[in-house]
């Protein structure tokens, strides 16, 4: 190899680092800037899972409150029903407020179940 060929490879060489390094910075800046993102928006999601949390919380809160108002206008309910079929009326949907004699109904009685 005489010293011009030698001194071209050397050019090639120094070239192609170049090269190298140019790419090496543009990678490092992409990478800064999507560990920057991975992070706002890691922050971002820790915020809305504990925003979430929280209407959750409020929604189960609420839906406590209205359960529990529901549950005891269906068991008045139920009561006046059960209250109803004792004193011989019907209460099923087949013959409803009519006189049910002394025989219990199965409809009515399905109710009870």
């Amino acid at each position: 190899m005489n010293k011009k060929e030698m001194l071209e490879h050397f050019s090639s060489f120094e070239k192609k680092f170049t090269e190298l390094q140019e790419d090496l910075v543009k990678l490092k800046t992409n990478l800064v800037q999507l560990v920057e993102e991975n992070h706002q928006l890691a922050h971002e999601n820790h915020h809305l899972r504990q925003r979430l949390d929280d209407l959750r919380s409020e929604s189960e809160s609420e839906s406590e409150k209205t359960n529990g108002e529901n549950m005891q206008a269906v068991g008045e309910g139920y009561d006046n029903l059960a209250r109803i079929y004792e004193e011989g009326f019907h209460i099923c949907h087949v013959y409803f407020g009519t006189p049910r004699g002394e025989k219990d109904c199965i409809f009515c009685l399905k109710f009870f179940e």
